[in-house]
Order: C-alpha cells, then structure tokens, then sequence
C-alpha cells in the first residue's frame, strides 16, 4: 500500500483517538502528524499488512503516552476562548459545538476516573473503531483480555455515568448531561 493511501484511510480515525486520549486540539494536530511521520519513515518495516492498523494505532498511543509524561513537567491549558460573533449562522455553530463539547467533556471526566487500562480499550474500540484483535496487538495483550477490559470498562462507565449525571433532552431535542448536584463534593468527602 502506498503511503498516502495509508494516510487517507487512517488519518481520521487516528486523530480522532489522539483527540479523545489528549483532549487538545493543537497537541492531537501534531500527535497525528507525528504519527503520520513515524509511518512514513518507517514503513518498509512492516512484514504482515494485516497488522498496519494495528502497528499505526501502536504507534500513535506511545506518542500520546510520551506527550503525558512530557506534559506532567509543564502546566498547560486545554481551554480555548471562543470570539464572539453577531452573525446567526455561525452562532448557531458555536452554540452546537458548545453543547457537544460540554456532553463530552461530562462523559470525559467520568471516563478519566476509570482506571487506565479499561480507559484506553474504550478509547481504542469506541473513538478509534479498532477491532479486538488490533487493540490486543496494541497493547500487548489477549484478545480475551481486550473484551474483558472492554466490557468491565463499559460497565464501569455506566455505573458512574448514572451516578453523577442527568441527562435530559431539551426543549431543542438535544440530549444533555447535567452533573448530579453535589456529587463530586460528596464523592471527595467520603
């Protein structure tokens, strides 16, 4: 396979575990081109074309992993400021992106109190659309053990989601996650 090719199948599907795995936009940007970089330089290395996605996501998890280890030394911020706008149409953008990002950033903080092995197997399958056996090969382990983790993961998940969040539909039909009043404050004096 040629590597643009290579590049057009996976680039969306790799940026968007990096994004879910870093949650910043800038650092996924450059976590998936250094990805890419890694691929291209290295691609003459790869002996069963049935394991590329497989070797591709590896890859891209050990940046994500070095970009933590790396970001631990420096305090960094993940907010953005949105400009204000008087235009309609790019308000109603806004205002979307908004309500998506906060729904995500709601399932992302339970998610971030799973422990990290279960958080990775639901980043991998459900962000990345890996399959069992290509996070098996990721992560050095059984694709028993990838179920496992994945459906122990999901139950976790679950259970927290339906402990600390509401979620409503609103006048809009939008679905929304609303914190349970006083949830984190209780979980922390227990």
């Amino acid at each position: 396979m040629e590597f643009f090719e290579i590049y057009h199948q996976y680039y969306g599907r790799v940026r968007s575990y990096i994004l879910t795995t870093v949650r910043d936009e800038w650092a996924a940007d450059d976590l998936t081109q250094e990805t890419f970089i890694r691929v291209q330089k290295n691609l003459d290395s790869v002996n069963d074309p049935s394991k590329l996605a497989s070797w591709i996501f590896r890859i891209a998890y050990n940046l994500c992993r070095d970009h933590f280890r790396s970001s631990r030394t420096k305090a960094s911020s993940n907010e953005r400021e949105f400009s204000e706008t008087t235009d309609g149409f790019k308000e109603a953008i806004v205002q979307k992106r908004l309500e998506q990002d906060e729904m995500s950033a709601c399932v992302r903080r339970v998610l971030s109190r799973l422990p990290e092995p279960l958080r990775t197997v639901i980043d991998l399958f459900d962000m990345a659309e890996l399959s069992h056996r290509e996070i098996a090969d990721i992560l050095g382990i059984t694709v028993e053990n990838v179920k496992v983790r994945l459906h122990r993961g999901r139950k976790q998940l679950k259970a927290l989601l339906e402990k600390q969040c509401t979620f409503e539909t609103d006048e809009r039909n939008v679905l929304t996650c609303e914190p349970v009043c006083g949830s984190n404050t209780n979980e922390r004096s227990r």
